[in-house]
């Protein structure tokens, strides 16, 4: 009956264990006050350390795994504790999804603990250390990868306030950012125990300090050498604070349509070329055929005004049977057509019939897709958000859009997202929905593509006044930063801003305020390093993973072998 008792522990034993979880939430802490909106970003380099103190004592897989879970949760309740709106409170199916993801993102840590472990089964422990850093960085890689994807922890999206230090992002990316980041917090951790031993310290500390600096020098050169573009672009960014909650409510269409349209005028006033409305700005399939007043509204706008309008908007396309129907479309036994729907981005052009669009590629997991619905079709009816439209398709293509004069009429259909005729057209602008700006590898592939611009339409008031939006914000900078092209983000109710190409915030508005930003926007089509090659360092650090895994199965299965014959 002895099975169920827990081991009693000597005191000795009960010292040490309470000495680690100290530790491991010492870490946990650490990480979390280097992220946005605490002004402590320099403690990333450090906060790694009591975690590693805990880690080179552990022995067993489950040993490890344990030390890096209980650290990865307290970083991450301390970082993301937002993400289930709980301030707000006003939908329960996002809290829930939310507790469940507070518990769910620490066990993606344990891909680096993991590898970290065969790695000390089939090298030494200093080895495995000092491949700990590229483990780390092939879990945030892979994390980005599957239906559950939230790489929102990413270490170097902690440093968008350290200008100098994220320059070297052009080249290496944020997740270059973070292998330098765990490097760095490696060495200091080596540095410390050759201290306590006695011998030589210097040469672990001096490394970690030039990894710290020549960064810094990189940046402070680039600062001083980077030039903008001559080409410009004004543009308006309207910031209406609707209630999300309410909006979707059924609030009066028109209504809303009029605060749009009155705060673009705003902008026009002062001279904008380009107005920007945030993500999902009406509540409706506005190219549905069954909101023309609004859309006239918008068109009667466009054209007297002579900008261009680039909004969020939920969007549909329906097939009939004779038509060529998408893989993942649904269909609608009441119609008896099939359809597609996504969060997306319209673009309205002055004197200019067509449409262009651009569909959301990267949805938030439970928010707008349930993971594995494609696979398990039961999946999407059983979990459903209480707001919103929900149950997007995935977008399939990084359109850029192109602002100027559209192609004729004729080559108009409703939603197409593909664009003809370039040679009537000026600027290319790349436009991402909310979290997709999380994603380097997405916008860079924009950028590959030719775009001179990046803008981003969100809405973080589901989220009240938390880090969140914040957090949601600063990691747009390391965007512009990586291809050397401006950021606009229009947000529903804040944080609305430019984004220089150094990553410098010109000008931005406060959260839950009413306002339009207006404000000049350089235009640059060059492609950095990283925007040719942004796999390099992730894709590297997931290779030599694999690499490390292979070597452990064989050596397992040598000995296994060698067990056997004897």
């Amino acid at each position: 009956m002895r099975l169920f008792q827990k081991k009693k522990l000597t005191a000795e034993e009960t010292t040490k264990k309470r000495k680690d979880i100290i530790l491991l939430s010492l870490s946990g802490l650490l990480l979390a006050l280097a992220f946005p909106p605490f002004p402590f970003h320099y403690l990333i380099f450090v906060g790694l350390i009591p975690y590693f103190l805990v880690l080179e004592k552990r022995e067993t897989l489950a040993e490890i795994n344990r030390a890096t879970y209980f650290m990865a949760f307290v970083f991450s309740l301390l970082t993301v504790y937002w993400v289930g709106g709980f301030t707000v409170g006003k939908d329960y199916y996002l809290m829930i999804s939310g507790f469940v993801l507070l518990f769910f993102n620490p066990l993606l840590f344990l891909i680096a603990s993991t590898l970290f472990y065969f790695a000390l089964r089939t090298f030494s422990r200093k080895t495995a250390m000092l491949l700990f850093p590229f483990f780390w960085v092939c879990y945030e890689y892979c994390f980005s990868l599957t239906d559950f994807q939230f790489p929102w922890l990413t270490l170097g999206n902690s440093q968008s306030k350290f200008l100098h230090f994220i320059q070297l992002a052009d080249v290496v990316g944020v997740y270059g950012l973070s292998l330098i980041i765990l490097f760095i917090n490696l060495f200091f951790f080596l540095s410390y125990r050759h201290y306590l031993k006695k011998s030589n310290y210097k040469i672990p500390l001096t490394i970690a300090l030039l990894l710290v600096m020549l960064p810094i020098i990189y940046g402070v050169i680039k600062e001083n050498s980077f030039k903008e573009s001559g080409k410009k672009i004004r543009v308006g960014l309207v910031q209406p604070d609707l209630d999300p909650y309410e909006k979707w409510s059924g609030g009066n269409l028109n209504e809303i349509t009029g605060k749009y349209l009155s705060l673009s005028r705003e902008a026009v006033a002062k001279k904008a070329e380009l107005v920007i409305w945030p993500e999902t700005a009406l509540p409706v399939y506005l190219l549905s055929g069954q909101y023309t007043e609004d859309l006239d509204s918008i068109r009667n706008f466009v054209n007297a005004s002579k900008v261009s309008l680039l909004t969020g908007m939920p969007n549909f396309i329906s097939y009939m049977k004779n038509e060529k129907v998408p893989s993942d479309a649904k269909y609608n036994q009441a119609g008896d057509f099939y359809f597609t729907n996504y969060n997306a981005i319209l673009l309205f052009n002055p004197d200019s019939i067509r449409i262009q669009s651009y569909g959301k590629m990267k949805l938030v997991p439970f928010g707008e897709h349930t993971p594995f619905a494609d696979q398990l079709p039961f999946l999407g009816d059983l979990i459903k958000w209480g707001v919103g439209l929900g149950g997007w398709n995935i977008g399939k293509d990084t359109t850029n859009f192109k602002l100027g004069i559209s192609p004729p009429a004729a080559d108009y259909e409703l939603g197409e997202t593909q664009s003809t005729n370039n040679q009537q057209l000026t600027t290319n602008i790349n436009a991402v929905v909310c979290y997709e700006s999380i994603f380097p590898e997405l916008i860079a592939a924009f950028a590959q593509r030719g775009s001179e611009m990046i803008a981003v339409v969100t809405n973080d008031s589901w989220y009240g006044n938390t880090s969140g939006p914040y957090q949601h914000k600063e990691i747009s900078v390391l965007r512009a930063v990586e291809n050397r092209r401006s950021v606009v983000r229009a947000a529903n109710g804040g944080i609305s801003c430019i984004v220089n190409p150094l990553g410098v915030t010109v000008a931005e508005t406060k959260m839950y305020t009413k306002d339009v930003l207006v404000g000049n926007v350089s235009l640059n089509s060059e492609k950095t390093f990283y925007t040719r090659h942004p796999f390099l360092v992730p894709v590297t650090s997931s290779v030599l993973s694999l690499w490390i895994f292979g070597i452990f199965i064989l050596f397992k299965l040598k000995a296994k072998f060698k067990g056997s014959g004897n």
